[in-house]
This record gives structure tokens, sequence and C-alpha cells, in this order.
């Protein structure tokens, strides 16, 4: 339909109801889940009995321990944050890698390659993290039977979890450079050659800074996907239990405000980290 033509008003009509329901269902789950993390009730369900700041910020004396005087939620936000920030800078490192090794480099069995990379992300992350941890057992039992050394970061826990979240978000990071750098016009890199400059000079000063939206673009999802990731993470998880599976064990034993509490800072956390790169992108092009 040309844009400049009136629509007749059915059409008119059933856009807006289709905008408004597809606003709805995304937007009021999470409001419902925000409105109750300040109701003053002990359950998150209607009806609504005052607002609080209890589950926040309350504590044993109280009868109510809220988010941030719970030592294990917290705990589970700062082990989850430990291990995005170091499947963050793996695969931010890697991919880098990859990125130049696909799109530089000309080798038999390339095209191959590029399709393994995206296998693990089309394998659901049960059976990614069930193959991951049983070939990592094996691995460590050979360890131990043949060298007698205990290779205690192939047992479950943080660091199986960290390579567990690797395997799969290499490739994101991965396709995120690889686009980035498909549109660099290599005659900058030949000029600098021809002046002079060192390989490591050119890549420091022309080609990194180049790449610097995709690698933070890169790093932002890898590391929102990482603190969010569930599935492959209670595959591998040993006694240091992450945010998503601690919630998931607080609701086995009945969902309280406190976790819906967790929620609204996660948002928020994440909003204001959409937020900051959004800036930091509009500084760039200016």
């Amino acid at each position: 339909m040309i844009p400049s033509l009136p629509r007749p008003l059915w059409l008119r009509i059933a856009t807006g109801v289709f905008v408004a329901a597809f606003l709805v269902f995304l937007f009021l789950p999470l409001v419902t889940v925000a409105a109750f993390a300040f109701n003053d009730a002990p359950y998150p369900a209607p009806p609504w009995q005052g607002f609080t700041l209890d589950w926040f910020t309350g504590n044993d004396a109280e009868g109510r321990t809220g988010l941030f005087k719970d030592e294990e939620l917290m705990g589970s936000i700062l082990t989850s944050l430990l291990v995005a920030a170091w499947v963050t800078l793996l695969s931010v490192v890697v991919g880098t890698t990859n990125a130049f090794l696909m799109e530089r480099m000309r080798f038999r069995g390339q095209g191959l390659l590029s399709l393994l990379m995206l296998v693990p992300l089309v394998i659901p992350g049960v059976i990614l993290g069930i193959s991951i941890l049983a070939f990592a057992s094996r691995v460590a039992d050979l360890l131990g039977d043949v060298f007698g050394w205990e290779a205690e970061f192939l047992r479950p826990g943080l660091p199986l979890v960290v390579l567990g979240q690797v395997s799969f978000l290499i490739a994101i990071a991965t396709l995120t450079i690889s686009a980035r750098l498909k549109r660099f016009d290599r005659t900058l890199e030949e000029a600098a050659y021809n002046l002079g400059a060192s390989r490591p000079a050119v890549l420091a000063t022309i080609t990194l800074p180049y790449l610097r939206p995709a690698l933070i673009g890169s790093a932002a999802i890898v590391f929102l996907m990482s603190f969010q990731d569930f599935n492959t993470t209670l595959m591998l998880v040993g006694a240091d239990s992450p945010l998503t599976v601690m919630m998931y064990g607080r609701m086995r034993d009945g969902a309280t405000p406190v976790l819906n509490a967790v929620s609204v800072f996660l948002m928020v956390a994440s909003t204001a980290i959409a937020l900051l790169l959004m800036r930091g992108d509009d500084r760039r092009r200016t």
C-alpha cells in the first residue's frame, strides 16, 4: 500500500487494535509482576493490600527478608555477574578471532566450519548442557585414571557453566562481529601499511576502532544472554547457584513477592544497560 494514500477506516481500526493487543500481550505480564513487588502481602497475587518496600529492603527482624537483605539471592546475583563477565570476555575474544578467520582467510572446508559454528544455536539448551556434562565428566575421569590429575574445572561448577555458555554464545559474537568486518574498507589498512605502520599498529588504530560498535554490541548481547541462561546452566551448575537456578529453586518452594522484586531489579538493570548503549551509539554517530 502506498503510504501517501488514505487508508480505509476499517484498516486504521484493525491496525490500532493489533498494536494495542500486541503491547498488552508484551507489557501486561511485566507490569503485573512489577506491581506485586510492592504489594503489602506475603503472596504475589491480588488483592492489593497497600504499598510497601519490604520485599526490597525488609530484614529478618520485620519477618520479611527483602531482596537486598537476602544473602542467598544477592550472592546468586554476584555469581551470575561473575559468570556473565567471563563468558562475555571469552566469547568476544574468540568471536573476534573467528570473524577474522572467516572473513580474512580462505581455506578448504571454510563453509563447513561456518555451518558447524551455528550448530550450538539450534541445539536445545538442556541437550547441550547434558552433552557437555557427560563429555567433561568422561575427560575428567580419563585424566584422573591415566595421569592422576583432579580436573575439578571439568566437574559441575562455575568453570563448566562458563564453558557451556561460551560454547553457544561464541556463535552470536562471531556473527555480529563478522557482519561489521565484512563491510570494512581494507584500503584503509593498505594505506597505513604503505605509510610504514606495523600490523599491530594498524589493528589497534584502524581495524579495532572500526569494530568497536560490533564489539560492544556483541558483548552486551552475550552478557545479557549469559545472565538469564537457565537450561544449559541448570545441567552444569554445582554448589554456587546463579540467579536463574536460585529463582527456580525458590519457585518450587512457592512464589513470594521477593521474586517479583528480583524481576523488577533485573528489568531496571537491563533497561539501564540498553539506554547506556543507545546513548553511546548516538554519541559515536555525532
